[in-house]
């Protein structure tokens, strides 16, 4: 059947292969990767194979497929260790050696975070902050922070280590994120778009969580009401205005009291927002300083792969094309 994903380890030059029909093929290369050994074969999804992970430590071989399952296998004995549905074909997957924690993200835009065993899976949590799908996911072990990425052209760095909840919101694309890569010596966050713009995010910065946008029947700046609040519109014998949100406070805000924009890289932002006028010019000039660069691959990217050791950042994309660049400090 067509491949249509593959997970390689270096160290054990162990290729592990998902195909339409649901099978996973596992392949051993030779030293001089010139022969490839069919080793075994697991029936680990009814349909198309979306994601493998191979685990080193625990032998394991994890997937995702669009039969909605995430699946684990023994790669020692090619067993079916356990299964677990999502609620949508699972297209985001990563995992936490210390912990056994495993994160499956999906097309319904809700990640799931499981807790394994040898045998059996329990379900820890579920979080959604995103409008659209999640297409990719990126585990830093060290931070241990979980990158989301979405149809809906964000980011959401998911904070769980830190115990507080804190999700901080990306926003630096134009079309959906296709992939994710993180840098761990220079806290460095790579995503690529289906935009082709490939944005190095600078995750040493201390960030801000976006505020929850208010509710109210009246701007709160102006107190002029809304176009449905048609008392206080009969009472003052004023026409409704439509309702909008500062990005910076999250107040509800008139047009009139919104006029300006501005960037707010500490809260993701690193494109222009609504903010209201007290906001606006609250926020100086340091505080637009940009916190990612951005950079054209000119092709529409569908995955991102980076080389720790030699700094390479490998892009393939739809015109068949891959690319390799170069990723330093604060350019790639």
């Amino acid at each position: 059947a067509p491949c249509s994903c593959m997970s390689f380890n270096p160290e054990t030059r162990r290729l592990s292969i998902g195909l339409d029909n649901g099978t996973i093929s596992e392949f051993i290369l030779s030293e001089d990767y010139n022969k490839m050994t069919l080793v075994k074969s697991y029936q680990a999804h009814q349909s198309r194979v979306i994601m493998i992970l191979f685990v080193l430590e625990m032998e394991w071989v994890l997937s995702t497929g669009q039969d909605k399952h995430f699946t684990w296998h023994c790669s020692e004995s090619g067993q079916r260790l356990g299964g677990y549905r999502t609620n949508a074909g699972a297209c985001g997957l990563q995992f936490d050696v210390e912990t056994r924690h495993v994160f499956v993200g999906d097309h319904s835009g809700q990640v799931t975070i499981l807790k394994l065993e040898q045998e059996s899976c329990s379900l820890v949590t579920t979080f959604k902050g995103h409008t659209g799908g999640v297409t990719a996911l990126c585990w830093d072990p060290i931070q241990r922070v979980l990158f989301s990425g979405s149809s809906d052209h964000s980011i959401i760095m998911w904070d769980i280590g830190g115990r507080k909840g804190t999700a901080i919101e990306l926003q630096g694309h134009n079309d959906k994120v296709q992939s994710l890569s993180y840098a761990h010596h220079t806290r460095q966050l790579i995503s690529c778009g289906a935009d082709g713009g490939i944005v190095v995010w600078n995750m040493d910065v201390e960030r801000q969580e976006t505020p929850e946008w208010l509710d109210s029947d009246s701007c709160q700046k102006c107190d002029q009401p809304f176009f449905w609040n048609f008392k206080q519109m009969w009472d003052s014998k004023k026409i409704g205005l439509r309702q909008h949100h500062c990005r910076k406070c999250g107040k509800a805000v008139c047009g009139k009291c919104s006029s300006k924009r501005s960037s707010i890289p500490l809260m993701g932002f690193e494109f222009e927002v609504r903010v209201c006028d007290s906001c606006h010019e609250s926020i100086t000039d340091e505080e637009r300083a940009p916190t990612a660069t951005f950079h054209d691959s000119k092709h529409n990217i569908v995955h991102v792969h980076f080389d720790a050791t030699r700094g390479w950042l490998l892009t393939s994309g739809t015109d068949k094309v891959i690319k390799v660049g170069k990723l330093c400090s604060n350019s790639c």
